[in-house]
């Protein structure tokens, strides 16, 4: 197994997918970083990774499944992923609703101070 670590990045935005790109390349710059334009092809990307994926940005707002009904069937299929749910909504509900998976919250809009805890593990799921 590759101690190079890997991160899905699922946004349906070009612009949100790289600017997390940036920074987790210019955070981490030896890790694998793929991409998903929505939470299809996500699953898609997850089932052709060969060594598996270790970390996972999760939009919630896309075209056809959202970020939050996704996630289990994610989680099912890399049980180890650390998973951050990025979302411009910031209702309680959906907080909880993040919570209660052991996912990780992130508001948008997109920052390195809101990012890096999250890829550096020093941000609690909870």
């Amino acid at each position: 197994m590759s101690s190079r670590l890997t991160m899905l990045i699922v946004d349906d935005s070009q612009v949100s997918r790289m600017m997390i790109k940036a920074i987790v390349h210019e955070t981490m710059p030896d890790w694998n970083l793929i991409e998903a334009g929505n939470a299809e092809d996500a699953v898609k990307q997850l089932e052709q990774s060969v060594e598996g994926v270790d970390f996972i940005s999760m939009d919630m707002n896309m075209p056809g499944i959202d970020g939050l009904t996704i996630i289990p069937t994610i989680q099912e299929k890399c049980p180890d992923a650390k998973i951050a749910l990025l979302t411009a909504n910031i209702q309680d509900s959906v907080r909880k609703k993040a919570e209660e998976m052991g996912v990780q919250f992130i508001t948008k809009p997109i920052t390195e101070d809101k990012i890096i805890p999250f890829i550096s593990g020093s941000a609690e799921a909870h």
